[in-house]
């Protein structure tokens, strides 16, 4: 199950918050680079968030979520995709998106992730986005930024 995630609520976004560590640690380690900004995040940052972030449940236990944003009327920026590892490799990504897909449907979709994280990059390839610019962030370290229209 999808469904809206309320971040007014402590207990769900300390579970978020918890989710998002796990999943951005495994990035870090993926990257070569720890200094990813939500890694460093804390409870009173994650719950004044203005993305609006969607949560996938498996029966009650919240196991991902992804967050976004309008940048303009056109587009939806992803700009948080987090699966707890405990339950990684399930399609529960993928799901997500699909459902923000319907939800919010854009001419435009656009998303990053770092280089080294192959296994969200080769998510975001096999959805339809096409790598469009490559960021250092720190030496040796590079982010992708993707995009999709249609």
């Amino acid at each position: 199950m999808i469904r809206p995630l309320d971040l007014t609520d402590r207990a769900l976004a300390e579970r978020l918050l918890a989710i998002q560590h796990a999943a951005y640690a495994v990035e870090a380690e993926l990257i070569g680079f720890d200094g990813i900004p939500p890694l460093q995040e804390d409870l009173d940052g994650l719950m004044s968030s203005t993305e609006h972030w969607l949560g996938r449940y498996d029966g009650d236990v919240l196991v991902g979520a992804v967050a976004y944003e309008f940048p303009d009327q056109d587009t939806v920026d992803i700009t948080r995709l987090i699966v707890d590892p405990a339950h990684a490799r399930r399609g529960h990504g993928r799901a997500l998106l699909d459902y923000l897909d319907q939800l919010e449907p854009r001419p435009v979709s656009i998303v990053s992730t770092g280089t080294a994280n192959t296994p969200a990059v080769n998510l975001y390839k096999s959805r339809g986005y096409d790598e469009t610019a490559r960021i250092e962030i720190a030496p040796g370290v590079t982010v992708t930024q993707f995009s999709r229209r249609g």
